[in-house]
């Protein structure tokens, strides 16, 4: 793989390289192609050119496909070229974006729903040691997605896509390798679990890349779209996983399947993004935006919201199978037929399905007034299941975390619908004179970087909890005091009466 190269030579006479062409034209022979026949041909650069003492307008960047898959001149704002070629291009990139992403969280999670099957396979662990397992992916995770929301630009959102879909090897055939085996050793398996991680970062791309190829009338569903899909793999691998090591096994866990059933999968996501997908060479990763958007003080509040959304949600997937075993064990599976099947997947399924619907309150009544509700919610629910756990009633147990999630996905649709708001009302400046829209590109990747870390604070806090009390309703009342504090804070910050952010409805 090689940087993007340049997009191509200037027209001859041509002065700025400027594109000045009117809206409407395509500026190809025939605007008509599809993602796959875009025919090579000149590529030029809009301008002006003088000539007997008169300047003309040149036509504007011709589309070129490159060997690579590289295409130049790709527009999508102009009107014209976007029904007529972006579109259809667009959507191939989008379809096999979305199934790499669903991949990508799917095995971000298969230590989730793997490690509670441990014990039955002969594996000796401490509760600390599960929980280690549990967080770690979502810690390596986080980390990632900083460095992969630039790898678009370094190396191409399709070729980028193709190698972040083989990494996805590591962690499954890995997983499937050391679970063969109840002799593995501790630390073989907390160094896989951390490769897992390769899969949380993939959202960072993915979302980097799927944003170059739709106008900015439409990114907002093109992204709702990408990110739906991935948060979707959540779902899936846990309702996926327990069904495919039980079924058939007649009495024996084939556990090694968690990791192996995963494999053709990425291995087509792989080849699609190879074949179908495209490099823009216009695509650049935005450093000077991501510098002056660190320094702004409400891109950290709104990271620390975003932890209690995004943070609330990949936590709670991550734990949610091993508190059903450890609180209601005898409804950790349900028996169908010859396979095994954990109601856990319910959780993050109805979070996945409830974030574009948050993200449309919020265009109703405001990103901050709905997080500010989203906040309420969850620390009432949170406090529910504290004072309900000595019922021991299962279904209220997870009527009440099903609605938990359902915040919790919420949220994430309404702190993302308040980051744009918030840096137009800020305007320009910062490092360099920054565009707010810049800024507001860039917080979108870095924020969703650090609410990630969520996922791996909650495990944490239950291990502490159970293994200081006992039990994990210490650590329920603190989400309680945590929920409690970002409603104070999104209150404080977006809604104070009298304040710049409250009076643009942010």
């Amino acid at each position: 793989m090689s940087p993007a190269p340049s997009p191509g030579t200037p027209h001859p006479g041509t002065d700025t390289g400027t594109d000045t062409a009117p809206a409407g034209s395509t500026g190809t022979a025939s605007g008509a192609r599809s993602a796959t026949a875009v025919d090579p041909g000149t590529l030029e650069t809009g301008g002006t050119e003088a000539g007997g003492g008169t300047a003309r307008t040149l036509p504007p960047l011709a589309l070129r496909e490159r060997p690579g898959r590289w295409l130049d001149g790709y527009r999508p704002e102009d009107p014209a070229f976007w029904e007529s070629t972006g579109r259809p291009i667009a959507r191939t990139n989008l379809r096999w974006s979305i199934l790499a992403e669903f991949l990508g969280f799917a095995v971000w999670q298969l230590w989730a729903i793997t490690v509670v099957f441990l014990p039955d396979a002969g594996f000796t662990l401490t509760d600390a040691q599960i929980f280690w397992l549990l967080s770690l992916p979502s810690l390596v995770g986080a980390t990632l997605r900083v460095p992969y929301t630039f790898t678009v630009g370094r190396f191409g959102g399709r070729n980028w896509t193709v190698v972040s879909a083989l990494l996805l090897l590591v962690p499954t055939v890995g997983l499937a390798l050391a679970v063969s085996d109840p002799a593995t050793p501790f630390w073989v398996l907390l160094a896989l679990a951390g490769t897992a991680g390769f899969g949380g970062g993939n959202f960072a791309s993915s979302m980097a890349n799927i944003t170059y190829f739709y106008p900015a009338r439409e990114k907002g569903y093109a992204l709702g779209l990408n990110a739906a899909g991935g948060n979707l793999g959540t779902a899936v691998a846990q309702l996926v996983v327990p069904l495919a090591v039980t079924v058939g096994a007649a009495g024996a866990l084939a556990l090694p399947l968690a990791g192996w059933i995963w494999v053709p999968l990425i291995l087509l996501a792989a080849w699609g993004a190879r074949t179908h997908m495209h490099n823009l060479s216009d695509a650049t990763g935005d450093v000077a935006g991501s510098l002056a958007t660190v320094k702004e003080p409400h891109f950290w509040v709104m990271s620390f919201l975003y932890i209690g959304t995004f943070g609330s949600f990949i936590g709670f997937s991550s734990v949610f199978p091993k508190l059903i075993t450890d609180v209601f064990p005898e409804f950790s599976t349900f028996t169908v037929g010859t396979a095994a099947l954990s109601l856990a997947f319910l959780g993050p399924l109805v979070g996945s399905v409830a974030r574009p619907w948050g993200g449309r309150l919020a265009d109703r009544f405001g990103g901050a007034a709905m997080t500010t509700a989203v906040f309420a919610v969850m620390a009432l629910l949170a406090l529910a299941v504290v004072l309900t756990l000595p019922l021991a009633s299962f279904w209220l147990f997870l009527g009440l975390f099903l609605l938990l999630f359902t915040a919790a996905g919420m949220g994430n649709g309404t702190t993302y619908r308040m980051i744009p708001t918030i840096y137009r009302v800020r305007g320009a400046g910062g490092a360099g004179g920054v565009s707010a829209e810049r800024k507001a590109s860039a917080a979108l990747g870095l924020i969703g970087a650090v609410g990630a870390y969520g996922g791996f604070a909650i495990p944490q806090v239950l291990s502490l909890s159970s293994g200081a009390t006992g039990g994990y309703g210490t650590a329920f009342l603190g989400f309680v005091g945590f929920y409690v504090l970002a409603l104070a804070v999104t209150w404080a910050c977006y809604l104070r009466p009298g304040s710049a952010m409250a009076a643009h409805r942010v």
